[in-house]
């Protein structure tokens, strides 16, 4: 899966100010990355407010990213719920053949233990030839995936090929690297401020949020990291650490969105229970994108 070795990004759904999906704005959002130099595309992520929309925007979504993208740059899909049940019937009724992977959830609310983790994800890899890429975001989710999961579930699935990590304990990342003896499973930083020591570390790169703001700058990034240019990407990483910051003090996505604002991509319109980021906020991320 070298495909999915730099960085990603899991991409905003523009809004106007109606609440309607602006798609115009979406086709500038796909060049602006690609052109960026981003490594692969993440659809329909949880960054994408993809619990606010519609089966049918979904699949507009969908449909428009894929035609403005033109076979450019890999696409992942994001499918996944607390319902086994319910995603592994959108796998089944879902044309997966445009994607090279498919990031999956670990289930959210339910608070599943560690054997209902497991059950949920063999589930899935034993009901599709889909690739999998696991996402574990406890912030989120309410429950972690731990890193004996993670290798359990890499180890008895081949088509179970990364994870998305985005633990706030960086060990839990090093640990799966470290343990794992799967050499071609792929650990991926969920969290844009660790993605710099965690690809140095042996990870794979990035599922960025801020990635689609700053591609350029991001990616180089990234890609300084792969590269063990250790220096070259710290000194990145550091003119970057305060907007990354920044862009989830309100949550995910009103900060990237006034990045994407102020770069002319989109409005920072978004559908609730989520709101617009603050004036102040504003203010702030505006500021910090002068010293970028």
């Amino acid at each position: 899966m070298k495909e999915l070795i730099g960085t990603g990004v899991a991409l905003v759904t523009p809004f106007h100010e109606d609440g309607s999906v602006d798609f115009n704005s979406l086709e500038k959002l796909v060049n602006y990355t690609i052109d960026g130099g981003v490594e692969y595309i993440v659809i329909l992520g949880t960054t994408a407010e993809s619990a606010t929309l519609t089966k049918e925007e979904k699949q507009n979504v969908i449909e428009t990213i894929k035609k403005v993208n033109n076979k450019r740059v890999p696409l992942v899909l994001g499918i996944g719920g607390n319902n086994t049940a319910e995603v592994i019937k959108e796998y089944k009724e879902t044309d997966l053949s445009d994607y090279i992977a498919v990031l999956t959830v670990s289930p959210y609310y339910n608070k599943p233990n560690q054997e209902g983790i497991y059950q949920h994800y063999k589930a899935i890899a034993e009901s599709t030839d889909a690739n999998i890429i696991l996402y574990n975001v406890p912030g989120r989710t309410g429950s972690n995936i731990a890193p004996e999961t993670t290798i359990r579930l890499a180890n008895e699935f081949k088509n179970i090929v990364a994870i998305k990590e985005a633990s706030p304990n960086f060990l839990q990342s090093t640990d799966i690297i470290r343990n794992n003896s799967r050499k071609d499973f792929l650990v991926i930083s969920g969290d844009d401020e660790f993605a710099v020591p965690m690809t140095l570390a042996g990870g794979s790169g990035v599922i960025s949020v801020i990635g689609q703001g700053i591609p350029e700058l991001f990616s180089n990034m990234i890609r300084s990291a792969i590269n063990k240019n250790v220096d070259e990407a710290y000194n990145e990483h550091y003119k970057t650490v305060e907007l990354v910051r920044a862009i989830f003090e309100e949550g995910n996505p009103a900060g990237i969105k006034i990045v994407l604002e102020n770069k002319n991509i989109c409005l920072p319109n978004t559908r609730l229970p989520l709101v617009a980021g603050s004036e102040s906020l504003k203010n702030k991320i505006n500021q910090l994108l002068t010293h970028i």
